[in-house]
């Protein structure tokens, strides 16, 4: 598929999505809410993705979303309160899903940020596996700064990648969050010098990942996601009945029989979506 906001490649099992409109500071017009999750879905698709990395072209990852957001779409007849009121819940679902794809897909999501990482990358990043940047990275939850609530799923993931006192101190305020202290509290794995030092770090965690079992690194993902939402108890529970199921692919079985012969392992990709 054709992209106008975005760059898509794949190379050795792991796909990378660039933002690619630097001069623009990779800003988020309507285009990109259809053409993020568009990418991300294809990605998925085929079950040979096993990892993905999204990356940015320029000085900054991204300066959020654009305001044409905001206004795109609403020509027409012009509705009564209730009626714009449910219009509107309609397309803040639609953005929310466009980062709600990213925990939905089977394989695991990096993020590599420099620069500026504003608003709607914030959304983004959140939804994300794991998080690496350089050093002149810096986030801000730009949204209160303009007069509104963030609403596409900062309020809802960033509480859990970071402490709540400092979540709501960044939520309230609009302040910077810069690379050094990101990295202090857990927002990010790792801080790298340069934009080049981090992509090459962060491609060789996604080649490492792509090394592993897919079904496995899947169910893996799967599971840390349920058990974000559900107790320790309940997150056991579910987890016999889980690996009960999927835990049936001769995996182990591939791996020590490799291993005895003096060789890697290589695993079977995922079934595609479409035999669903």
């Amino acid at each position: 598929m054709t992209y106008t906001r975005l760059r898509s490649e794949i190379d050795n099992k792991v796909g990378r999505i660039t933002l690619s409109k630097p001069d623009e500071f990779n800003r988020m017009p309507p285009a990109f809410w259809s053409e993020f999750p568009d990418a991300i879905e294809e990605m998925d698709e085929s079950g040979a993705i096993r990892a993905l990395v999204i990356s940015a072209e320029g000085k900054h990852f991204t300066s959020g979303m654009d305001t044409s957001v905001f206004t795109s779409g609403r020509s027409g007849p012009e509705y009564e309160a209730g009626r714009r009121g449910e219009r509107s819940r309609r397309h803040i679902a639609r953005l929310q899903d466009s980062f709600s794809v990213i925990e939905r897909v089977r394989m695991p999501v990096i993020a590599a940020i420099q620069g500026a990482c504003i608003g709607g990358g914030v959304d983004m990043i959140s939804a994300c596996d794991m998080r690496y940047c350089t050093s002149d990275a810096f986030f801000c939850i730009q949204e209160i700064n303009i007069g509104m609530a963030a609403d596409v799923g900062t309020l809802q993931r960033l509480p859990n990648l970071i402490p709540t006192g400092l979540m709501r101190e960044l939520a309230y305020t609009g302040r910077r969050l810069f690379a050094e202290e990101a990295k202090s509290i857990g927002l990010v794995n790792e801080v790298y010098d340069t934009h080049s030092h981090m992509l090459e770090a962060v491609m060789s965690i996604a080649e490492e990942i792509a090394k592993k079992s897919p079904l496995a690194v899947a169910s893996t993902k799967h599971l840390l996601g349920y058990g974000e939402e559900h107790s320790v108890s309940d997150t056991l529970d579910y987890q016999t009945l889980w690996m009960g199921s999927i835990s049936q692919g001769g995996e182990m079985a591939k791996y020590f029989n490799a291993k005895q012969q003096g060789n890697e392992p290589e695993f079977d990709d995922l079934p595609p979506l479409s035999d669903d």
